[in-house]
């Protein structure tokens, strides 16, 4: 029994030896992978596509990982070999937050989403407002591309990085389609459009004659009134439309040679709907045309409050014009002097 026991008693220490040599390994290997990383502040990076040697090199010029001595990024290649089961890594820009471990990183490449930018296309911009919108959103690629008016339906976008702008304008052309034809197919009855193109185009023009929603079905209900009585549009928005060349971006106040040009859009001249849009009207001006408000009214003027006074007659209308031009011209009232407080 004696050289059993012997051989216990070497057996033990080599034992211990090798748990406390494992446990060694694993505290490093813990080290390694999710000890904290230099990204001092939380970013988005660029990864492209490559070998693992080559992601090593990207990550580390971008302070994601630490470099390893002899720029060799062995912890980041056995980072990858030992979690391979985890999936590919993928290219695109992500999000990595402050002081990302090693395994974080790695986690990001596999599973995160890339970032989504966002580009906001608001109502009322022409045609070339909306190209040149486009053309400042970096994040997008390729070249700026013609753009039919009024083809787009204005709302916010989102895209990934080097997303080509046709893709956006496309998408944007897609959801105006569907928008029109779901708004026409509940449209009120006995309107006097005959197209989803007519709603179109006169949703344009209310979108660029009131910035108050609340206004936009009474607006389109003087138009829509006047269409029905056989009565010119009369509309500044559209005159001035034609007087910029399609711009949207007028340098002066409309004047009598421009009230007065032969051109299809100026609707003081042209009798009935304009050929086309004057700028791309967003959801609310096409329900407002599609539901207009119930009155009898055919004319509006501005208010000077920034809404518009409305009246079923042509002599209530000159009484509410004489009234705007009267408040547009009163001075302000004088300031108080300061009260003195004893």
């Amino acid at each position: 029994m004696a050289r059993p026991l012997r051989a216990l008693r070497w057996l033990i220490p080599l034992a211990a030896l090798a748990v406390s040599a494992a446990g060694a390994g694993q505290m490093a290997w813990q080290r390694i992978m999710d000890g904290p990383g230099p990204l001092p502040a939380a970013r988005n990076a660029v990864v492209p596509r490559g070998s693992v040697p080559e992601v090593a090199e990207a990550l580390t010029a971008e302070g994601l990982i630490a470099p390893d001595l002899g720029d060799s990024a062995w912890r980041f290649r056995l980072g990858v070999y030992v979690t391979r089961k985890a999936g590919e890594l993928r290219a695109g820009e992500f999000a990595f937050p402050a002081h990302a471990s090693l395994r974080t990183v790695l986690a990001v490449l596999r599973t995160a989403q890339p970032v989504r930018h966002k580009v906001t296309i608001p109502e009322g911009l022409t045609a070339p407002q909306i190209v040149a919108l486009l053309a400042r959103a970096e994040a997008l690629s390729g070249p700026d591309l013609p753009l039919a008016e009024g083809s787009v339906l204005p709302q916010t976008y989102d895209y990934t990085l080097g997303t080509p702008r046709g893709a956006v304008l496309a998408r944007a052309q897609a959801a105006l389609d569907r928008a029109l034809a779901q708004a026409w197919a509940a449209r009120a009855p006995d309107l006097p459009l005959a197209t989803p193109r007519d709603a179109l185009i006169l949703a344009s023009i209310v979108e660029r004659e009131t910035a108050l929603p609340a206004e936009r079905p009474m607006v389109a209900a003087v138009f829509l009134n006047r269409l029905r009585a056989g009565m010119k549009l009369q509309s500044d928005p559209t005159t001035a439309y034609a007087a910029s060349g399609g711009t949207g971006v007028l340098d002066h106040a409309l004047t009598r040679a421009d009230l007065d040009s032969d051109d299809p859009f100026n609707t003081y001249r042209a009798p009935g709907l304009p050929p086309g849009p004057i700028c791309a009207p967003g959801l609310a001006s096409i329900n407002a045309v599609l539901h207009p408000a119930e009155t009898d009214a055919l004319y509006f003027v501005a208010d000077g409050s920034g809404g518009h006074a409305f009246s079923r007659t042509l002599a209530e209308h000159n009484r509410n014009v004489q009234h705007a031009r009267a408040q547009a011209q009163v001075p302000p009232p004088p300031t108080p002097p300061p009260r003195i407080t004893r």
